[in-house]
């Protein structure tokens, strides 16, 4: 029996060894919970490149009584430059662009606002095959003209004496021509201020157009800025007696001279208004 015993314990002892072992090894291969991580969150979408020029314009445009400064004038410019059509929802594979029917009587230009505020405003411009913005002003504006689609020709004035723009409605006022060209898209960006860089203007379609423009700051009759329109007449000294051209104009400048008369709105003049449907702006960016 005591031998026996003896084996038995031995085989308890032995046993109990075992079991501490795989204790151990179970306590070894315990792996250690790792707290849940959530999946990042998707990456913001990729900015438009309308949105980007919506964001440059609030940081150009200061507001009435301003001027962008040069370097901002040419970081819009950058950017308007690489505008698309497709941009603002348009291609020229439209049925408008496409129908090159000369229109009997006068067309209508149709015009849709991307976005405006105090400071500045967005707005596309549809000139169809011969329509005509007549001759008009932007007082006290900065304006940014793209041509997006189609061929179209610009004449533009500016007034010899800015002071000019503040004499009786019944004067003229002598103004220098800047531009008298035709353009066809794509183009470069084309850039005016309140006194210079062609701020009286007229466009005629060659083909369907759209043009996109940035005014700042936009029209606004309650706050002095409304359009005045004009007709040229070809320059002549003897017009106005007591108005001339100084006496140091050679013939040279004199034939890029005119008169400009304010008119009331042409009664041909058709501006139809219609809802922006193309890629939005996100004004929280």
């Amino acid at each position: 029996m005591k031998v026996i015993r003896e084996r038995f314990l031995v085989k308890r002892k032995d046993s109990s060894r075992d079991g501490e072992m795989d204790v151990i090894r179970k306590r070894a291969c315990r792996r250690t919970k790792r707290p849940f991580q959530h999946p990042p969150p998707p990456p913001p979408p990729p900015v438009t490149a309308l949105q980007r020029l919506f964001s440059t314009c609030r940081g150009v445009f200061k507001g009435p009584g301003t001027v962008p400064h040069p370097h901002d004038v040419h970081a819009l410019q950058f950017i308007l430059d690489r505008i698309k059509p497709e941009d603002v929802g348009l291609s020229r594979d439209l049925l408008f662009f496409k129908a090159n029917n000369i229109i009997k009587g006068t067309p209508s230009i149709t015009t849709t606002t991307i976005y405006q505020c105090k400071n500045f405003s967005m707005c596309i411009f549809f000139l169809p095959p011969t329509g005509v913005i007549p001759l008009h002003n932007h007082p006290g504006m900065t304006v940014f003209s793209k041509l997006l689609l189609g061929s179209m020709h610009i004449k533009a004035y500016d007034l010899v004496d800015p002071k000019d723009d503040e004499t009786p409605s019944s004067q003229l006022r002598l103004a220098r021509l800047k531009v008298d060209s035709e353009f066809t898209a794509p183009c470069d960006t084309s850039v005016l201020y309140p006194n210079q860089g062609g701020n009286i203007h007229t466009f005629t379609a060659r083909t369907a157009c759209a043009v996109l423009d940035i005014l700042g700051p936009p029209y606004s009759s309650e706050d002095g800025r409304d359009s005045t329109y004009y007709r040229d007449f070809p320059y002549a000294p003897h017009l106005v007696a007591d108005v001339g051209a100084p006496d140091t104009e050679t013939k040279e400048r004199e034939s890029t001279l005119a008169w400009l008369e304010e008119i009331e709105i042409p009664k041909e003049l058709k501006m139809d208004v219609v809802e922006y449907l193309g890629p939005q702006v996100n004004e929280s960016c």
